[in-house]
């Protein structure tokens, strides 16, 4: 017996504290070890469900739990939608085309295929989850891009399939499920298809008025930026409601498209709005599939069993791959991306809601196998996450398709200094490029042979001609106060605000010139002003390397080079640093250090960056 088994229960607003903080708790855990945060969330869910009854999702929430993970599934693929840009789709639209119109229908009939050979289901069950099972989970495949540092191209096929299958998926399963009523029932065929055909653009055009007269409202003024989310949320419930009451599951269908509809009106407060969405869409991720998972009984869980193990593994070997290189057949995609994107595709939370939500009702009609889709999908879920979290990165490498070693640095500003720090560490084998809206100042990086990208690093095309994946922080080093802090302002969200640097700001003349602390990036080159280094350039200062060893540590460096200004540390295991504050009392030998001085502070002057 688990322990606690006997308890009456925990309160709601108990429980939904337990949820809330194992979630946060666990996606904290997942970025801080780098590990597949929605295993951990399966395993918190297992722990506090069947394994030690603390919490039991249908006693605690009672009629409450079915409604909450509806409008929780809704309003994380209406996030999703908001993604769904079409500038972003460029050099990949002909991929993602072929992965919907042809995959869906592959996908679906391969998975019903191994359902019923390798899983032993009938067929009602198995066309039933087969649908389910074209979906990859939005929510997992962006942690898993971010971590392996795709190229864009392959990046945003995964990511584009795994959105627009979402709501597919869910209605692919919703017409095979009716085909199963009718043929328990006496409805004509006619009947039933043409209802659910007027559902299914009900709904899409429903998400599509709505998305259009917010976006509209939005940018005419008619709604206060402070009330903007609140009527986005009220709209998103609204219109998934109104659908849902056309069709069952139709809602997904409607919150998706208006979240494209949103995503492409280019409205000003857009990146705001999306911003606070994907805050709450976390904290729903995580509390949806710790209540599923918690939800599992020990009788659930034994039906996993070795048909389960098989199963999951003719999915992710063969039934995945085999769908997309058929799909992609006749394109210009490279065959090592098709390899790429075929090779993955990790299940998410949707799959789960859906595959109980549909598994319960299957069951109530008398098809008893209908009790192993839950179980199935917990397990497909936690085997392609957790494979797919620890290889994807590896294989995008063996395939070209990702960058190397240390995620690399963009410098904003073809400045003197900044080149030679560029200079400096790439000569660490560290990926950098500079950016400058100015083509002639761009000369000097190109005349350092050092990569470049031509236009502003704020701008349309720079999220279109950079490979962003390639790179985790950003350096604002050009000669305009005001721009370096707009620069690391804007891209803090994006990178995270400890990765975002910048030069000190001129003094300004009073209060009311300055600007707030919340603005801009972390201050590094020990406080100077561009002028201020702009004007040491000039008189001989350049950026230098100096490699330290037990024998000549940073005590005998600070004895030569007293007023040189140390910017990074890079240690033993090719991590670099930037020294934002105070110099560490010690560092590791074997480290090297990037400083800014003149040739009077080594005994022996070496050429600009070179090593001493």
């Amino acid at each position: 017996m688990a322990i606690g088994a006997e308890s009456a229960g925990l309160e709601p607003v108990t429980a939904i504290a337990l949820v809330g903080g194992l979630g946060v708790a666990a996606q904290w855990l997942a970025w801080r070890f780098h590990l597949p945060g929605i295993v951990l969330m399966l395993a918190a869910g297992l722990l506090i469900g069947p394994g030690l009854g603390i919490l039991d999702p249908a006693r605690d929430f009672g009629d409450l739990l079915t409604p909450f993970v509806s409008v929780a599934v809704a309003i994380i693929l209406f996030e999703g939608g908001l993604t769904l840009d079409f500038r972003t789709l460029r050099g990949a639209e002909q991929g993602v085309r072929r992965l919907v119109m042809f995959g869906v229908p592959i996908g679906w009939l391969l998975s019903a295929l191994a359902l019923h050979v390798v899983g032993g289901l009938s067929w009602p069950s198995a066309t039933v989850f087969g649908g389910i099972m074209i979906v990859t989970g939005p929510t997992v495949i962006a942690p898993l891009l971010r971590q392996a540092r795709l190229n864009r191209r392959p990046a945003q096929l995964l990511q584009w399939e795994a959105i627009i299958n979402d709501p597919i998926g869910a209605l692919a399963a919703v017409l095979a499920f009716q085909v199963v009523v009718i043929s328990a029932a006496a409805v004509s065929v006619e009947h039933a298809v043409w209802s659910i055909l007027q559902g299914v653009a009900a709904a899409g055009a429903a998400g599509a008025c709505a998305g259009w007269v917010l976006a509209g409202s939005f940018r005419r003024g008619y709604v206060p930026e402070y009330m903007k989310v609140p009527v986005l949320f009220a709209g998103v419930l609204a219109i998934f409601a109104i659908t849902e009451s056309v069709l069952r599951e139709s809602g997904l269908l409607a919150v998706t498209v208006m979240g494209m509809v949103m995503a492409n009106a280019h409205l000003p407060s857009y990146a705001e709005l999306r911003r606070f969405k994907e805050h709450a869409t976390i904290l729903l991720v995580s509390g949806v599939f710790i209540l599923l998972a918690a939800n599992l009984d020990s009788d659930t869980l034994a039906l996993i069993n070795w048909h389960a193990v098989a199963l999951v593994a003719v999915v992710i070997l063969i039934v995945r791959p085999v769908t997309v290189l058929l799909s992609l057949i006749g394109t210009s995609i490279p065959f090592p991306e098709r390899v790429l994107v075929g090779l993955t595709g990790p299940r998410g939370v949707i799959l789960v809601a859906v595959a109980g939500f549909f598994g319960d009702r299957l069951v109530a009609l008398g098809i008893e196998d209908a009790a192993f889709l839950t179980p199935f999908a917990f397990a497909l879920v936690g085997a392609s996450v957790v494979l797919h979290g620890f290889t994807l990165a590896p294989l995008a490498r063996v395939l070209g398709l990702a960058g190397r070693g240390v995620p690399g640095l963009i410098l904003a500003g073809s400045t003197p200094f900044a080149v030679a720090l560029a200079r400096a560490i790439r000569d660490l084998d560290i990926n950098v490029i500079v950016t400058d809206s100015n083509h002639a100042r761009l000369r000097l990086a190109r005349d350092a042979a050092l990569p470049v990208f031509w236009g502003d690093i704020l701008s349309e095309a720079a999220e279109h001609s950079v490979e962003i994946m390639q790179f985790s922080r950003v350096l604002a080093l050009t000669d305009n106060d005001a721009y370096n802090t707009l620069v690391a302002t804007d891209l803090a969200p994006e990178f995270g605000r400890n990765n975002v640097f910048q030069l000190a700001r001129s003094a300004p003349e009073g209060k009311r010139h300055s600007l707030p602390a919340t603005l801009g990036g972390r201050i590094i080159a020990g406080g100077l002003t561009c002028q201020d280094i702009a004007l040491r350039m000039e008189q001989g200062w350049d950026v230098r390397s100096t490699h330290l060893t037990k024998a000549f540590g940073l005590k005998e460096w600070h004895d030569v080079a007293q007023d040189a200004v140390v910017l990074a540390i890079h240690g033993p295991d090719g991590t670099l640093s930037f020294v934002t504050g105070a110099l560490p009392d010690t560092v590791a030998p074997d480290s090297q250090i990037l400083w800014l001085g003149h040739s009077r502070h080594v005994k022996n002057p070496v050429a600009p960056s070179g090593q001493d």
